[in-house]
């Protein structure tokens, strides 16, 4: 029902801007004169043209079930079946209009989601959007009454006339009818009277908060983490202070989210007492039917999957997180010759690790890595959301640990800090990889030797596992150079392959192959099929692979984290460590 109602509203919106700007019906408007007078009926004519504009932009907010925008559709379609009467006694669109007001009062059951949260920002692309309608309704109504101008029309003259008009000014065409004239004027200032009031009305009104994880929430997600944190390496990523959390009834578990263009999108396995996993879950696609958001899940593990599933929703394997084993890992043998050498060229060079947990750091060497750590970020987009902290050296996280790297100065000065690695705890026992930076001029393999450096260190911090980095799509690309690889499994691997021209797909998956790690599979859940390329596009707008334009971008910096890091995971980090060395 929301789907029809929305092409239906769209239909009727197109057909009103259409009747308004056609001519009306010579008989009608002569019966019309006997009851109302002449202006009344331009300025009908005019109204219409606004409430089919409105219309037309409210059937998006219809199709999502958005009880505001029903509301407001129901009121102009009313309106509507009133103006089409007084405009030229048009009595078959004000059937149409009557016939969906009383189809939608019928079906109001159907429309429940809540409004989005709403900031003064939107006011701008509200703005803009209408002034490109509101021309391009002058347009249309110039050309369908290009008989009416006198004299030449070049496009110059016609634009200058409509945003002139969109003021109340008169422009530099002439027009041979007077009731065209008037006609026009009306339309082009309604309009524009339109645009002026809404945005005004969207710019002063006070915006709505959106979602964020409150003290209350942080304390409680806390607790979950010291009790249930050892069962998802990205468990204390829930602790990024962009997103949201929805609990279950009984408070034992929660689901953390974001929404992103429209879709509320998880990370990660619920966080709790795997019991109430089920009673989370269900909180949240409850949350999501309320305000008609796509629910989806990135990066959840084989356990998450399955609950997930159980909830209706479908799942697809994503790729595979590398974790490695701290006491049976070595350096040994031929497969780890290469990280191996690695390191060794690295300790030649004169390079030294130093391993500590946050809480461990003089306060001025915490504010010095910050500084270091911005210094390399630079301008550079900031990614990251379903691996990545988005943060380095706060306060309440003085349980992450940080490996640092420096270089030897010459003459005795002081050791160069060159690269850093950034761990969260996992659980009790493990440490989960959030961020990789480094100095750009620094040596090759300066990485190889922090996450070596950082297992040797494992058994005085009580680690016995890490989690690296995230390989997207890694079982396709081992298995597509495998001989007897079929052709479908080839050109997959192929696509891929291309694709890491930009996001380093296939670089990424090789680096993490070194180590020899377990490999532990991730995977994303979705509703249908249908909803796969609007969730895709979410996934890469989330870990900042799709970037808006600066200025629209910058609408959001009050809400998100500024994180100084080159961060972690195949969609979280683009960049392989070896394949950024030898681009610097």
């Amino acid at each position: 029902m929301p789907r029809i109602a929305a092409l239906l509203t769209l239909a009727i919106g197109l057909m009103d801007i259409g009747s308004s700007l056609t001519p009306e019906w010579h008989s009608r408007l002569e019966d019309l004169q006997a009851l109302l007078p002449m202006a009344v009926s331009r300025q009908a004519s005019a109204f219409t043209v606004v409430v089919g504009m409105l219309l037309v932009l409210l059937a998006a907010g219809l199709r999502r079930r958005k009880r505001r925008a029903w509301r407001a559709t129901v009121v102009l379609l009313g309106t509507s079946v009133v103006l089409h009467i007084v405009k030229g006694l048009d009595y078959e669109e004000a059937a149409g209009s009557a016939a969906l007001f009383v189809a939608l009062l019928l079906a109001h059951q159907e429309f429940r989601a809540k409004g989005d949260p709403t900031t003064r920002w939107r006011a701008l692309g509200i703005g803009l959007l209408l002034t490109v309608v509101s021309i391009g309704v002058g347009f249309l109504l110039l050309h369908l009454r290009e008989n009416r101008i006198a004299g030449p029309q070049p496009l110059s003259a016609q634009l200058e006339q409509v945003v002139l008009g969109l003021a109340g000014i008169p422009g530099p065409l002439e027009f041979t009818s007077h009731r065209f004239a008037d006609l026009a004027f009306r339309t082009l200032l309604t309009m524009g009277v339109l645009t002026i009031g809404t945005t005004a009305y969207l710019a002063l009104r006070p915006p709505e908060p959106r979602p964020r994880l409150t003290d209350e929430d942080e304390a409680r997600v806390r607790a979950l983490l010291a009790r249930h944190g050892d069962a998802d390496s990205l468990g204390y990523f829930v602790l990024r202070s962009d997103k949201s959390v929805v609990w279950s009834p009984t408070g034992k578990a929660c689901v953390a989210y974001r929404v992103v263009s429209g879709v509320m999108l998880a990370s990660g396995d619920p966080l709790g007492d795997r019991e109430a996993w089920p009673g989370a879950i269900r909180e949240f696609l409850r949350e999501a039917a309320d305000h008609a958001w796509t629910p989806a899940v990135i990066g959840c593990s084989e356990a998450g999957g399955i609950a997930w599933t159980r909830a209706g929703l479908s799942v697809l394997e994503f790729g595979d997180e590398a974790v490695l084993e701290t006491t049976g890992f070595t350096l040994e043998g031929r497969t780890m010759r290469n990280v191996r050498q690695a390191v060794a060229r690295v300790e030649r060079a004169g390079y030294t690790a130093i391993v500590q947990r946050i809480g461990d750091l003089e306060p001025r060497d915490v504010a010095r890595l910050r500084a270091q750590v911005a210094v390399w970020r630079g301008t550079e987009t900031e990614r990251g959301f379903s691996m990545a902290l988005g943060r380095i050296g706060d306060a309440a996280d003085g349980d992450c640990v940080v490996v640092m790297a420096f270089s030897a100065e010459p003459h005795g000065a002081e050791p160069r800090l060159r690269a850093v690695l950034h761990f969260v705890p996992w659980g009790r026992t493990g440490l989960s990889l959030d961020a990789m930076m480094r100095d750009r001029a620094a040596d090759n393999g300066l990485n190889e030797f922090l996450i070596v450096s950082a297992v040797r260190r494992a058994r005085d911090l009580g680690v016995k596992r890490l989690s690296l980095n995230f390989a997207v799509f890694r079982s396709a690309l081992e298995r597509g150079e495998r001989l007897g690889a079929g052709p479908v499994l080839r050109s997959w691997r192929g696509l891929l392959m291309f694709l890491s021209r930009w996001f380093q797909i296939d670089s990424l998956y090789r680096f993490n192959a070194k180590f020899q790690p377990t490999w532990l599979s991730r995977y994303v859940c979705y509703p249908a099929s249908a909803d796969l390329p609007r969730i895709a596009l979410a996934m890469l707008e989330a870990e900042a692979f799709l970037v808006w334009p600066r200025w629209v971008w910058s609408r959001w910096r009050g809400y998100l984290p500024r994180p100084s890091t080159r961060l972690r995971g195949g969609a979280a980090r683009t960049a392989s460590p070896d394949r950024h060395q030898r681009r610097s």
